[in-house]
């Protein structure tokens, strides 16, 4: 080992002076242990660059757990969105040092519902084995792994030839696909206010200032490079909304800069313009990644990753033959800027339409760049308002016949937005303005959708099977259509066959929220068929099957419905419990309180406590994943009444989950399995009711009219009459580790 019994900081200092001495090593970013980047002759005038981030350990380290506690570091400060992230993390101790290229792992400050508050160095998170198994993933290929030792001579080289002396006095910084949003969000700040535009009228035009981004950014001596763009940038003013009138005359619109141009010209000058030729293309199809989120969930901008595009149209051959896209018309009603339509290889049988004009400019930016398809077949279209007369002929003549709309694919990866929200069924919000509330669409198509209606998407599913009968429906959606309660009447309404479907994990897409599957499904309008399950195929992020997994459409009752039918009206309230739908995705809101809040709680007493322990273990006792997110708690089947091993074992684990909030603050703690005594308390508690009910001696477990007689032993005697609850081992374990803490809890100051 060359670096041998030293400590952290003086690693670092040394693994400075023999490695990165043609660079800077003195900067500090946040809490990233070592920071290399280029030199710079005024670092007061231009935005520093870095080349690495690493993780520092002394000794010889768990590489792996490094660089994961690297990423949670960098995660949890956000510091991407503040400085530039370099081409490579890293991370070194002692003996070896490893490198990984940042956009590898980029993608994991971007998970959603992640809990980046956890402590980075603490390794039994499940947040730190979540990403601890993507970055193991990605080092296992793609990392370079050098002991200083014996790999001397090619880490010299590879710091050499990847860590360019050229870069030292860099003065512009390179856009890249990298870090073309982090540029984005700088600019937002500082050249976004002095552009002369109603920012929130022009949204609801379509218009959005990420546009204004992207002429900046592909553009030359302040003139855009790319004619195709919907917004421009002409020198000292930009132009936009370029069209022919009805005389027959070119037209357009023009802003210019409310400071004459002054911060558009410090900002740009930091940063060298344009990017990379090989980045332009990207660039211009992530437009979506520049729509405000609001707007992408209503219109459906969102970019469908590539590997489901090509898995999607696997599916759509199989189903429909290997000739599919010679024999079938296809068209993509909710295109964005068409990513969907990519891989199709006859483009006279491919048509593409869209809300926003920008996404139609993009398209046809991609076509004049080698995109396969037609600028004829690529039009401004509002699906969910807009009257089919207003298609294009050749696009109306098939969906008038009903013949060749047999042979008609319409391909979508539609808007997931929904009217409503937790905050109103809470009574905290609004339903979304500009959703499902105010098209024709919904309008037309309410009375028979239900509760249904209020989800965009299976608006565009119903208006397709009713207004154009015969023809496949290929879409991705959530699953509700399949599984939720609320959806139910929809299923009855919506009756073409379900073919084929795939399920993927959410957030594989683009700022899409939450971890539950997105499937892909082919509907075959011309057969009717009322839906009760299907076996779906699972992918994982990497597009490996998983296996399968059955969906299912009639359930039994949910397990709510049992709560309720088996709870006490009457008795002594000891908390309070959350009402939540009965299915994984809303456990994190099932919780037992001691104060009521905002949403309706289910009032528990002692008489009830059994049947709130059942329901409350049960719905906790399974891990959420993205695959059984949308799964449903069903109604249980007759053998819990008689298993007391199952009863007490509900009962510990309802006591000691971290999701029983009770707190001593709120009033009397009815809630404390151990007495004063047990535990060396200075007080007598409040209330001992939960000793006694273990002892058997308090509390009725009275069925509520189900099944009357069930328990008669305790409702022989208000008082008591039960027998003592006797955990089971593991029950007796959790209850006794318990007692540990509440000991050491009394035992301090």
């Amino acid at each position: 080992m060359r670096y041998q019994n030293i400590r952290e900081e003086e690693l670092k200092l040394k693994v400075a002076a023999d490695y990165f001495w043609l660079y800077d090593c003195t900067r500090i970013i946040g809490n990233v242990d070592f920071c290399v980047q280029a030199h710079q002759a005024d670092s007061g005038l231009f935005e520093r660059e870095s080349l690495l981030w690493a993780e520092a350990k002394t000794g010889s380290s768990n590489i792996y757990h490094s660089l994961t506690q690297l990423v949670l570091t960098v995660g949890k400060a956000r510091a991407f969105d503040r400085h530039l992230p370099p081409p490579f993390l890293g991370a070194f101790d002692g003996e070896k040092i490893a490198f990984v290229p940042y956009d590898e792992l980029s993608g994991i400050f971007y998970l959603n519902d992640f809990n980046w508050n956890i402590t980075p160095s603490n390794y039994d998170t499940r947040e730190f084995g979540l990403v601890l198994g993507r970055v193991r993933e990605v080092l296992e290929r793609e990392a370079l792994l050098y002991n200083f030792e014996t790999d001397d001579r090619e880490l010299r080289r590879f710091i050499q030839q990847n860590f360019l002396e050229s870069k030292r006095g860099i003065q512009k910084t390179r856009i890249d696909k990298n870090n073309f949003m982090v540029v984005y969000n700088k600019w937002v700040a500082a050249v976004k206010p002095t552009i002369r535009v109603d920012w929130d009228k022009a949204q609801k035009t379509g218009i959005i200032d990420g546009d204004f981004y992207l002429a900046d950014l592909l553009s030359e001596e302040n003139n855009s490079l790319r004619e195709k763009l919907f917004v421009l940038l002409r020198h000292d003013h930009y132009e936009l909304d370029r069209h022919l009138t009805e005389a027959g005359l070119f037209t357009s619109s023009r802003t210019d800069f409310s400071d004459r141009q002054v911060a558009h010209q410090q900002f740009w000058n930091r940063y060298h313009r344009p990017p990379n030729q090989e980045y332009w293309d990207y660039l211009v199809n992530r437009r979506d990644l520049l729509v405000p989120q609001d707007v992408r969930e209503r219109k459906g901008s969102y970019y469908t990753p590539q590997p489901w595009v090509a898995l999607s149209q696997q599916y759509l051959a199989q189903v429909l033959g290997e000739d599919w896209q010679d024999e079938y018309t296809i068209w993509d009603c909710a295109a964005g800027t068409g990513n969907l339509l990519a891989g199709l290889t006859n483009k006279y049988n491919v048509w593409a339409s869209t809300l926003d004009q920008a996404d139609v400019e993009v398209m046809h930016e991609r076509i004049h760049n080698g995109a396969h398809l037609l600028d004829s077949h690529v039009f401004q279209f509002d699906f969910l308002n807009d009257d089919f007369s207003k298609l294009p002929a050749p696009l109306q003549a098939v969906i008038n016949d009903e013949e060749k709309r047999k042979k008609l694919v319409v391909y979508i990866n539609p808007p997931y937005a929904e009217a409503t929200t937790a905050r109103t069924v809470s009574g905290t919000g609004q339903n979304k303005a500009g959703t499902a509330i105010e098209n024709k669409t919904y309008q037309r198509y309410k009375g028979i959708m239900g509760k249904a209606s209020n989800e965009l998407f299976t608006q565009f599913m119903m208006r397709v099977y009713k207004e154009i009968p015969s023809s496949t429906l290929a879409n991705f959606s959530k699953l509700k259509n399949l599984q939720a309660s609320n959806f139910a009447v929809f299923r009855t309404q919506y009756r073409a066959k379900l073919e084929k479907i795939f399920v993927v994990p959410a957030d594989t897409f683009d700022n899409v929220k939450g971890q539950f599957p997105i499937g892909f499904f082919v509907w075959n309008g011309r057969q009717e068929e009322q839906f009760d399950e299907v076996q779906a195929d699972v992918y994982n992020r990497e597009g490996a099957l998983l296996g399968k997994k059955t969906f299912y459409g009639k359930l039994p009752e949910s397990l709510n419905k049992w709560l309720i039918r088996c709870l006490p009206k009457n008795g002594e309230k000891i908390g309070l419990m959350v009402s939540s739908p009965a299915d994984f995705q809303h456990n994190n809101q099932l919780a037992i309180l001691s104060k009521k809040q905002e949403r309706y709680c289910y009032e528990i007493s002692g008489s009830g406590l059994l049947f709130v322990s059942i329901y409350f273990a049960v719905r906790h006792c399974l891990e959420a994943t993205w695959l059984n997110d949308r799964d449903q708690f069903l109604f249980p089947a007759e053998g819990w009444k008689t298993d007391h091993g199952f009863h007490n074992d509900c009962l510990a684990f309802t006591l000691f989950h971290g999701q029983n909030r009770i707190s001593g603050a709120d009033g009397p703690n009815h809630w404390l399995p151990f007495t004063e005594t047990q535990v060396g308390a200075r007080e007598k508690f409040a209330s001992n009711f939960m000793t006694r009910y273990l002892a058997g001696k308090a509390g009725v477990a009275a069925v509520a009219g189900l099944a009357p007689g069930l328990f008669a032993e305790a409702e022989a005697a208000p008082g008591g009459g039960r027998e003592p609850v006797v955990f089971s081992p593991a029950a007796q374990a959790v209850y006794e580790a318990g007692l540990h803490l509440w000991r050491y809890y009394h035992a301090q100051p």
